[in-house]
């Protein structure tokens, strides 16, 4: 029972009216990061933690009250930003940051067939729901899992990030060649720039702006939102006589909800368990939440057409990850993804240490940032609820304003970010490539996946063949590494076995 004292304690501090102030401040502020592609929720908090500095001390407030105020409106942010990043997903096919992309396949098209209401509903209840899943299990789970989290090494992570490579076959559409051909793309993507191991430059042709590699953020916006921008200008009158879509029901139906309770529990739970392992991120929970969905779906043919449970999936998934990374923040001092990272460098500019230890020495800090995600998480709900309404309104928009918003979002996003003309040009680029991707059915988000996890992969393969001696029977001598690769393996050999007994059934009857 002590930690539900703890926790009324904590509750006792958030409840005080200017840390109540910084949390609702904080989820609007990650509200707009999530919504706006390009700034996403790393670059949103690493922006405001000087300007929560500046609030904390104009207010007033003694040095500990003031780490607490800080470190609850930057967690406001980071899971505010994972709300967002689903509205602009659904109306417009642009991606808010990249745990959205997944949200964009069947979100976009709902919003497209007059559904724009429902999916952003149920959005933002999934969120809701995850996000809480996760500060309950925070609450209960942070020890154990920390510990399970800790058995996890570079073998293991590879082989689980190669499973999520394998799983990309769950997003092929009509052909897992093509799915396959697209994430070695991505892979090969994530090779460009300045190798963080030698310091030697690849694929780069000495030609500055790519010795950082491709941005993440370019090539889906790229891809996703331009692809779409040159589709509809392609293959459509977007003038005076286009027809505008229409919004019908708002809220969504019984079959809805019904539709997606199961999605949405299981997204929750999945993508706070993806969530405690460092460096897995809320990314690939999205990913792997959908290509779930979509295995154990009795139509599967329904995904990337308009299904609910691909919006409710995913969005369950990213929140629940965003809960779940904070596990091994504050108990081992672990940053489990690039914004808890930033996080952790707010928690020592307070001189204040994440790990075992800050339970015991600053319990004010840690049960007070506990307690204000319960808070935040209802503030969210309440605030997107009414604006559901407000935010569908948007695709009833002629195509002749919407297209020019479109790209002047994207253009802004990528912009803001790199400050260069380089990008806007690979923005443009991508824009072009997948257009002629999308019309010859070659799917676009396994590009994207490939690109994300690449490096992660590289850096844990070198790591574990550094431990090894360059031993590769390392990742089938840990029992973990060898279950995620049978895994893999069994996820795209299943598939090719059934197809080929389909087409001798089908060569047999025609004998």
């Amino acid at each position: 029972m002590d930690v539900l004292n703890y926790l009324a304690d904590g509750f006792a501090t958030s409840l005080l009216w200017y840390n109540l102030l910084f949390a609702f401040v904080g989820v609007l502020i990650g509200t707009a990061v999530g919504v706006l592609p390009g700034i996403g929720p790393m670059s949103g908090v690493a922006l405001l933690i000087p300007v929560t500095s500046s609030l904390t001390s104009g207010i007033g407030l003694s040095s500990g009250d003031a780490a607490t105020s800080s470190i609850i409106l930057l967690a406001g942010v980071y899971y505010g930003a994972m709300y967002g990043g689903s509205t602009t997903s659904i109306l417009l096919n642009t991606p808010g940051e990249s745990s959205s992309v997944v949200t964009a396949l069947d979100g976009y098209q709902m919003a497209k067939q007059g559904r724009a209401g429902p999916a952003l509903a149920i959005s933002a209840i999934g969120s809701f729901f995850a996000g809480i899943v996760a500060i309950v299990a925070l609450v209960f789970l942070a020890e154990p899992l920390s510990n399970v989290a800790l058995m996890f090494g570079p073998a293991e992570y590879f082989s689980l990030m190669l499973l999520g490579l394998a799983a990309v076959s769950g997003l092929a559409g009509k052909s897992m060649t093509k799915a396959l051909m697209m994430t070695i793309l991505g892979l090969m993507l994530g090779t460009v720039g300045i190798d963080s191991v030698t310091g030697v430059s690849r694929f780069t042709f000495d030609y500055a702006p790519l010795f950082s590699g491709f941005e993440f953020l370019t090539i889906a916006v790229g891809l996703f939102a331009l692809g779409e921008v040159f589709k509809t200008i392609m293959e459509r009158d977007y003038g005076n006589n286009r027809e505008i879509i229409k919004i019908g029901r708002i809220m969504p139906t019984k079959q809805d909800m019904k539709e997606s309770t199961g999605p949405i529990l299981r997204g929750s739970f999945l993508g706070f368990l993806i969530g405690v392992l460092p460096g897995a991120g809320a990314t690939l929970a999205s990913f792997f939440s959908y290509i779930t969905e979509k295995k154990i779906s009795k139509t599967p043919e329904k995904f990337g057409k308009g299904a609910i449970a691909g919006v409710a999936a995913p969005e369950a998934a990213n929140n629940g990850a965003s809960g779940g990374a904070m596990i091994p923040l504050l108990t081992l001092g672990i940053p489990g993804s690039g914004t808890t990272a930033i996080l952790m460098g707010a928690f020592m500019m307070y001189n204040i240490q994440p790990g075992p230890l800050l339970f015991d020495d600053h319990p004010e800090v840690a049960w007070g940032l506990i307690a204000s995600m319960f808070i935040g998480n209802l503030m969210l709900l309440v605030l997107n609820m009414p604006l559901v309404k407000v935010f569908a309104k948007i695709i009833e928009t002629p195509a002749r304003y919407l297209l020019p918003i479109i790209i002047a979002i994207s253009v802004f996003g990528v912009y803001a970010v790199q400050v260069s003309i380089f990008d806007l040009m690979l923005l443009l680029t991508c824009g072009i490539i997948g257009y002629y991707l999308a019309a010859n059915d070659f799917p676009i988000a396994p590009i994207v996946l490939g690109l994300v996890l690449g490096p992660m992969i590289e850096n844990n393969l070198r790591r574990a063949l550094t431990a090894s001696n360059g031993d590769f029977m390392i990742f089938l001598t840990k029992p973990m590494s060898a279950v995620f690769l049978l895994i893999a393996l069994l996820w795209l050999v299943i598939p090719l076995i059934l197809k080929l007994r389909g087409k001798n059934v089908v060569i047999n009857e025609e004998g």
